[in-house]
This record gives structure tokens, sequence and C-alpha cells, in this order.
């Protein structure tokens, strides 16, 4: 096959980096789980800590089943696919794969692109620069919204009407802005206890 239908087929993606740490952020927060980035993304946040992720040509088409092989090596049994955006690539093989030899499969993604794949957590991170489309809405298990600005909270509860009933609802600071930020979000989210605030713990505890 050409690189062309091997992404197409999700045969090879282009992995950027994978590792295994601690989930930081969200409801698995303190999770062991093994991180499997693939590089790519058009919605270009301006607050992204892995700006180098955005030009997928910059990373190795990597073989799906040497993915897999690393992976499945984890004592840990289960992964988080990252980006960049995750979802730009046809991602039904390698579940295919992980769910044969029993691994948990966790999504992070702005939703963005069309979901493909089987997955046993969808977090969803909307951005504003790029929405993400209706059908991620009421699959995704948790809605983490980053909060840079008091405005931001209006943009959370137009995502959040829009969650499924049993969907955990997140406030994250934006990491550059969290000394100014954090307390409106407490603020925010003891006036509105739907609400949950995430942390970067994977940066206080100095870890990938």
């Amino acid at each position: 096959m050409s690189d062309d239908q091997l992404l197409a087929s999700g045969k090879a993606l282009p992995l950027m980096e994978d590792f295994y740490t601690l989930q930081g952020e969200g409801f698995h927060t303190g999770r062991p789980a093994y991180f499997t980035r693939i590089g790519g993304c058009d919605v270009g946040c301006s607050w992204c800590d892995v700006k180098e992720s955005w030009n997928a040509k910059l990373w190795p088409l990597t073989n799906t089943d040497e993915i897999v092989s690393r992976i499945n090596s984890c004592v840990a049994k289960s992964v988080v696919v990252t980006g960049g955006e995750p979802l730009m690539y046809p991602l039904d093989y390698l579940c295919d794969e992980l769910k044969k030899r029993n691994i948990k499969t966790f999504l992070e993604t702005s939703g963005s692109h069309p979901l493909s794949g089987q997955w046993d957590w969808i977090c969803l991170s909307p951005k504003k620069y790029k929405p993400p489309l209706n059908e991620i809405y009421t699959k995704a298990d948790e809605l983490k919204v980053i909060i840079q600005s008091k405005g931001d909270f209006d943009w959370a509860e137009k995502n959040a009407e829009r969650m499924s009933e049993d969907c955990v609802l997140y406030l994250q600071p934006e990491w550059s802005k969290r000394n100014d930020i954090m307390e409106p979000i407490i603020d925010y989210a003891m006036k509105n206890p739907k609400w949950q605030v995430s942390l970067q713990s994977h940066k206080y505890m100095g870890i990938p």
C-alpha cells in the first residue's frame, strides 16, 4: 500500500510520541495508562502545549500493528489516544486490534472530525475555533472545557446543554492563566454544582 492508502485504512498513523504515565486531567486523573499521541491538528488552540504536534508530516508514519504492540506491552492494559486531533484519521482498525487484546480505550478529542473507533471513554474538549460535530455530543462521557477568560463560561454552558444527562462536566483552567482564572472557576463551580474542576495534575507532579 502507498502511504495515502495506509492512512485511509488506518493501518498506519503519524505517531508523535507514546509513553507510560498517569492520566493527569479530568475523570480518570491519577489512573495509570499508556499515552499514544497522534500527530496532526487543524484546530490550532493558542494555548496548546504541544503545538509541534500540529504538522503531521513531521512525525513518522508508523504501522498501526507496531503501535498496538507497544500499547499491549504496557502493564496497565489501557491507552489514552490523543493528539493533535486523533479523529483526523480512521481509528477503527486501531481499536479493533486493541479490543482483541482486552485493552481499555480512552479518547481525547475536540470532536471536530467524524467519530471512529470503539471507546470505553470519550473526553470531549470543545474548541471555539473549530466546534464539535453534532454527532459527538451525546456519545461523550466527559466534557472538559478549557477556561481562559470569564467569557468562556458561556461557551461551557452552550456545550453542556448538548451533552447526555450522565456526562461528567469539567471546567479546567488554561495553564498559563491559572493564577488569574482559578478563583473565578472555583466561584462558578460552587454556584453551579453540576460542574467540577479539573486540574493539569501531571504538570504539578512533573510527569509527562
